[in-house]
């Protein structure tokens, strides 16, 4: 795990102050993310300066110098800088030895392996063998040609876009706004995506100008590096992966199922357990992260090490639970319980974290497992995936249940009766809620109002958007089963824009490498192609996954309620400390000055829940939004 940067033709619009300022800039790209790889710092220029490659190490496999970045390849032509794992490395390498592709390798580092892979295959062809996580940066001298590429699901991040005409890129957005002369300006039509899903979907940022990859794509740009010149394809498609699963079912028994997702799980984290430094896995007491530590602990011949947090609210603790567990399955078990202190203190760290506005309240509890975890071990594996793979949200069935009701409804009298509803000036949401459902015209339409219901969320800030995204764009009916869709809709943007964000950017920040099975290449597809009763039956999900989990850990183990990773945020806005503090945040005067937010509907949501308990979950993406700007603007 590591980071990348770079930038081509620095300095376009002054060529004379770039001669003396490339090598500055870039090493403040470096050490703005020191925290993704705190082992060594790297750079490469070509001889003109025109392409810059900088690099953060996080040693994991070969923690010698010929593991350093960026690297040259054997012949010279490509340079890369490269951050994540590449699972399957050792048999591309084998497969490159014995069609003669090179006689030998200058050390044992996937990078090197990837590096001679692209050179010989293409970069496409190359990408597709490989079964990992990765943001790459792969320059070809000859061609003058630089290629961008990200994985398949998107878990690990990567940025690019124009800083006074040059082109930039980095794994951290905050390596590319301490770049001279970065404006900073703000995205105003993000916004309201931001305040209704509480953090920000590729391919957009918070600022102007800079764009996330998308997953599974290769971006392209040749000099003279300009705008024009960018192009994008994808080399691996989520939704053409979900597309044929669908088409072409797995048509064995449930237990068969069962048995070929055992088989794949176990080739997932037999791959991912490999390191050079000690592995272990988070584990709580659910279906998916029980699931990976079962399985690491039947390939492992000693103890896996484990880690849970606790909280002192038992509402929200699973530790004696997930300790339970951990017994049974013979791990080496740490556990640390946190204190409401604990949990707030980590809030000012949040906005340097995340280096744009996000509000997943869970990445409070994430950040202090990874941190307890980091004093242990340098990887840890995670389950996160189940939910949307194998559908274990509550919310699919909801969703679908509020679908079957709806339909019910003719056409003709729903949609004109559920827009004079929506627009009625009810005291109450309820009705507004309502009379926007009633104009879906699908389960999928449900699931995207879901988070849209409420009129005044869209007000919050002063610009309303209308930019596309996944959810937006989703076409009806795209596969032939509604849960799938549902699932497709998250595994799309939720799962790689919230998820795996907080994942990566809390685990980063204490330079622990996280690794997630369920997403393996191989795992992702087969589980598009079961039918839905092997996943779900009425309130039940995770089916076929819950089959594996329970030939290593008794059912009434695990039959019991999930509580989830969260923190009481609501109680603790309540309190005079953290009530002052968020109203600093959004001091009328200030709002006016920042000229983003509307300070009459922000002041209105907050005095609606102080005043009457009427929690918003835009009150926390309000406060976070307000934090990270707080701190991106002092003076």
């Amino acid at each position: 795990m590591c980071g990348i940067a770079g930038f081509c033709s620095w300095g376009r619009e002054n060529p004379a102050a770039a001669a003396d300022s490339w090598e500055r800039n870039i090493r403040k790209m470096n050490d703005r993310m020191k925290h993704r790889g705190p082992d060594a710092s790297g750079i490469w220029a070509s001889a003109d300066a025109s392409v810059v490659l900088g690099h953060r190490r996080l040693a994991i496999i070969d923690l010698s110098e010929t593991g350093a970045q960026p690297m040259i390849s054997h012949s010279g032509r490509y340079v890369i800088a490269f951050n994540g794992e590449i699972y399957n490395y050792k048999e591309i390498a084998q497969k490159l030895l014995d069609e003669k592709k090179t006689e030998a390798f200058r050390g044992s580092s996937d990078t090197e392996v990837l590096l001679e892979a692209a050179e010989h295959y293409g970069v496409k062809e190359a990408v597709s063998m490989c079964r990992g996580m990765f943001a790459i940066a792969l320059y070809d001298q000859k061609e003058k040609l630089l290629y961008l590429v990200r994985d398949r699901v998107g878990e690990k991040p990567l940025y690019y876009g124009f800083v006074r005409g040059s082109f930039v890129f980095a794994s951290d957005l905050g390596s590319i706004a301490v770049l001279d002369g970065f404006e900073k300006q703000i995205n105003r039509e993000v916004l309201d995506i931001y305040f209704t899903h509480g953090y920000i979907p590729a391919p957009y940022s918070i600022y102007r100008n800079i764009s996330k990859l998308k997953p599974g794509c290769i971006l392209t740009i040749r000099a003279p590096f300009e705008k024009e010149g960018i192009g994008i394809e994808a080399y691996w498609s989520m939704k053409e992966a979900a597309k044929k699963g669908q088409s072409n079912l797995f048509q064995g028994s449930r237990k068969e199922a069962a048995d070929e997702l055992e088989r794949l799980l176990k080739r997932s984290i037999e791959g991912q357990m490999t390191a050079d430094v000690p592995v272990g896995a988070f584990l709580s007491a659910g279906i998916d992260s029980s699931t990976v530590v079962a399985l690491m602990q039947s390939l492992h011949a000693g103890k896996v090490r484990s880690f849970t947090i606790g909280m002192e609210d038992k509402k929200y603790n699973e530790a004696e639970a997930a300790r339970e567990i951990a017994a049974h399955l013979g791990t080496e078990h740490t556990e640390l319980y946190i204190t409401e202190k604990d949990a707030k203190a980590v809030i000012p760290q949040l906005a340097e974290m995340f280096s744009e506005p996000f509000a997943d309240s869970s990445q409070i509890p994430t950040y202090l497992v990874s941190r307890m975890t980091r004093e242990h071990v340098t990887v840890s594996l995670s389950g996160d995936g189940g939910d949307e793979l194998f559908c274990g949200y509550t919310s699919y069935v909801s969703t679908l249940r509020a679908w079957e009701r709806i339909r019910r409804v003719p056409g003709f009298i729903r949609y004109p009766a559920g827009k004079l509803l929506a627009g009625l000036p009810f005291r109450s949401d309820d009705w507004r809620i309502r009379g926007k459902l009633l104009q879906a015209r699908d389960a999928c339409q449900v699931y995207q109002m879901s988070y849209e219901t409420n009129p005044l969320n869209h007000r919050i800030a002063l610009e309303r958007g209308t930019l596309p995204y996944y959810y937006t764009e989703y076409e009806a009916d795209y596969l032939p089963e509604q849960n799938h869709n549902i699932m497709l809709m998250d595994m799309l943007m939720y799962h790689p824009d919230d998820i795996l964000v907080k994942v990566d950017r809390t685990a980063m920040a204490v330079s622990l490498e996280t690794r997630v099975p369920m997403l393996d290449k191989d795992v992702v597809e087969f589980a598009w192609s079961l039918p839905v009763e092997y996943k779900r039956s009425g309130e039940n999900g995770k089916l076929v996954l819950r089959d594996v989990l329970y030939r290593y850990v008794p059912k009434e183990m695990m039959d019991r309620p999930k509580k989830g990773f969260s923190i009481p945020v609501q109680k603790w806005l309540k309190e005079p400390s953290m009530r002052e503090w968020a109203e600093s945040l959004i001091d009328r005067r200030l709002l006016q000055e920042q000229g983003l937010l509307n300070p009459d509907v922000v002041w209105n949501i907050w005095k609606d829940f102080q005043e009457n308990g009427v929690w918003r979950k835009q009150i926390w993406y309000i406060l976070m939004f307000q934090e990270w700007m707080m701190k991106q603007y002092a003076v």
